[in-house]
């Protein structure tokens, strides 16, 4: 009982470890959906997301590249917190597309894919505005200060 209390004062003290593990969770499932997109080009939601869409087949093209390329190096980016706010913003565009797609799902529908896109969104915006936090390469990198002329 004494050691958990000791943990429990622990994590208290340190809030931002927290966020830290939420962060490098997101990178983590983000640059997992990116290795989807790029393994599974025949898959079943590319399909439909090309079908859905009035869009060329160039737009379409150059659509799911970046959203591969920015899920895989921006989930990277997130996961060991090396610029961080960046590879956030990068991501929100997607999401927000997302967000659309599944508009008509409405709340509560089986895939929840409204839901979830909707949590991603808050937890990039979050991470957007807070950048990373102590256990990050950003963290022990020196920060950028503009010159001071007299």
């Amino acid at each position: 009982m004494n050691k958990l209390t000791q943990w429990i004062e622990w994590a208290e003290a340190h809030p931002k470890v927290w966020l830290d593990c939420i962060r490098m969770y997101l990178g983590l499932g983000l640059f997992i959906r990116g290795v989807f997109i790029i393994t599974n080009t025949k898959a079943e939601f590319v399909q439909v997301l090309l079908e859905r869409q009035q869009y060329p087949w160039v737009v379409m093209g150059f659509l799911l590249h970046y959203i591969a390329l920015a899920h895989l190096v921006g989930g990277l980016m997130l996961t060991v917190g090396l610029l961080t706010r960046i590879a956030a913003w990068v991501q929100i565009p997607i999401v927000v597309g997302a967000l659309f797609m599944h508009r008509g799902e409405g709340l509560m529908s089986g895939g929840q894919s409204l839901e979830f896109s909707a949590l991603v969104l808050f937890l990039l915006t979050t991470f957007a505005v807070s950048g990373a936090g102590p256990v990050s390469v950003d963290n022990g990198m020196p920060k950028l200060r503009p010159a001071i002329t007299p």
